[in-house]
């Protein structure tokens, strides 16, 4: 009844856009007092340490999997009526698009919707990063990309298996997988008290993980409501992030739906949340060559993401919550090379620079002779 009202005051449209910067910024906020970030996680993950970056993220995933499953049983939503799995989808886009964003997320410091996040409270690296993401994805959908990207995603499709659904291809029942899902949400939430990162960051990441299932209920409402189709989608940040962009550079109101509430909604709940609990402050590259480490990771995200179908979020957490293969796929292709990339460049080089400042100090001092 609400939504209807909604709806009948300002419009379709701009319903969904509202709904989408609603949900967006709760999204924000508690992504920016949690900490949620997959590249943390990450990273805590292939250095051998399962902490607080690992439990957070093992929250939200769990959270978000759980309650739309529970969205699906109540008849809230139907899963199979979503993109992910409503049309063919790439098996080698997933793949090679998740090898490339998990390398530019380590490069860049932060998934996209990280970078969207941390350019709310200051980070001026984190800004310009984000643009450049959505700019190379913006060129990846319409762009002079998009014929690279098409060759890519074009080998191996999900027609080949017949269905993209994981539940159907593996044979797992529902209730199963509800099981395991539980049965993961507990043990995140015993690795937190174990971990003590606190009852305030817990909470903050159980609510990261609802808004998934919460941005599920709202599409599909919209849907039964609304004059034109309305997409049922969750959330994402790479097609999000173009469709933004190309906001500010089309006709006014040409382009109003959920995907544009979105990343201005999630900019603004971190920017609030940043402000009233004193996180806000500007922060800078420092120096060129950490600049082209940034530039060079969000442009291989913002080309990867658009590749697979998603980002961190978009597939690594929506796709997965709905069992679509295509984002298992690219999940596992993040984190693979996401640790790779760590190893390489992070870890090696940390190790190398090491040793050359310590036989820098070693090296025997000799005093200037001027010469006569």
């Amino acid at each position: 009844m609400e939504l209807e009202l909604l709806a009948d005051r300002f419009g379709d449209k701009e319903a969904l856009l509202i709904g989408g910067a609603a949900i967006g910024a709760l999204f924000g906020a508690f992504a920016q007092q949690s900490r949620f970030c997959l590249r943390a996680a990450a990273i805590e993950f292939s250095r051998g340490s399962v902490g607080g970056k690992m439990a957070i993220w093992l929250i939200v995933f769990s959270t978000a999997i759980a309650g739309t499953m529970l969205l699906s049983w109540a008849g809230l939503f139907t899963a199979t009526e979503a993109r992910q799995l409503a049309s063919p989808q790439s098996l080698s886009g997933a793949a090679i698009g998740g090898l490339l964003f998990g390398t530019g997320m380590i490069l860049s410091r932060g998934c996209s919707s990280r970078l969207l996040v941390l350019s709310a409270t200051g980070n001026l690296r984190a800004l310009l990063s984000g643009l450049v993401f959505a700019v190379v994805a913006q060129a990846s959908l319409h762009g002079f990309l998009s014929p690279l990207r098409d060759a890519l995603a074009a080998p191996l499709t999900t027609l080949s298996i017949g269905s993209n659904d994981l539940l159907v291809l593996s044979g797992v029942s529902e209730p199963t997988a509800l099981a395991l899902v539980v049965i993961g949400l507990v043990a995140s939430l015993s690795l937190a008290v174990w971990r003590r990162i606190g009852l305030w960051k817990t909470f903050a990441a159980f609510a990261v993980g609802a808004c998934i299932p919460l941005a599920w209920w709202f599409t599909n409402a919209m849907s039964s409501i609304a004059f034109e189709p309305v997409q049922l989608e969750s959330l994402s940040f790479t097609g999000p992030s173009a469709d933004t962009l190309m906001l500010f550079l089309s006709p006014p109101g040409s382009m109003i739906d959920f995907d544009v509430g979105l990343v201005p909604g999630v900019f603004l709940g971190a920017f609030i949340a940043a402000l009233l609990t004193g996180e806000l402050k500007l922060q800078g590259f420092e120096g060129g060559g950490s600049m082209r480490r940034y530039l060079a990771g969000a442009a291989l995200m913002g080309f990867g993401g658009m590749l697979a179908g998603g980002c961190a979020v978009g597939a690594g957490v929506t796709g997965a919550s709905i069992f679509a293969l295509t984002a298992w796929v690219t999940l596992f292709s993040i984190w693979l090379a996401a640790a790779a990339t760590d190893w390489v460049v992070d870890r090696k080089w940390s190790e190398h620079k090491a040793r050359t400042d310590a036989m820098a100090s070693q090296a025997p001092i000799t005093s200037f002779q001027p010469t006569e």
